[in-house]
């Protein structure tokens, strides 16, 4: 199965890393350039087994489901339903501290995996998901690191 990969280093100790990256409502759009809007389905707070609508701001829709979450060391999720395209999706999260230059902060590695449907297909898509998947990724890290110095970002935290 295809695998895309991203990592960033985040002054801030892995408990608001990971608290960040499960921000939610105006905060969450605030930050995340990959959601057009994103909520949890008959929860409040995520958890694993709780279902959540994503929508992507290029189009596609899903509905996944936490298969695991570890406050504040990892979260994972399977897609319930998505785009016709995938055959099966997938995520996980890992935050580790990590000191740079003196500096306590946290590691942050999210990776997705993919199958691409009809198999047939696979030739030509799976290149391009890998680059577009991998652009899309590589922002959405980028911007959630700007969102671990975010004042806004942080403040909201509580």
């Amino acid at each position: 199965m295809p695998q895309v990969t991203a990592e960033t280093w985040v002054p801030v100790a892995p408990d608001i890393a990971f608290a960040v990256s499960q921000t939610t409502g105006k905060i969450r759009l605030r930050w995340d350039p990959f959601i057009r809007h994103q909520h949890l389905i008959d929860a409040d707070v995520p958890g694993k087994g709780v279902q959540t609508l994503t929508k992507a701001r290029v189009g596609p829709k899903m509905i996944s489901q936490y298969a695991s979450y570890r406050p504040p060391t990892s979260v994972g999720m399977t897609m319930v339903k998505g785009p016709w395209f995938f055959a099966s999706f997938g995520g996980g999260w890992r935050f580790k501290p990590e000191t740079r230059d003196g500096i306590d902060g946290t590691q942050a590695v999210w990776k997705y995996t993919y199958s691409i449907r009809p198999s047939w297909l696979r030739y030509v898509a799976e290149p391009i998901g890998q680059w577009l998947l991998g652009r899309e990724i590589r922002a959405r890290i980028a911007a959630y690191a700007k969102a671990c110095e975010d004042p806004v970002v942080l403040d909201s935290l509580g």
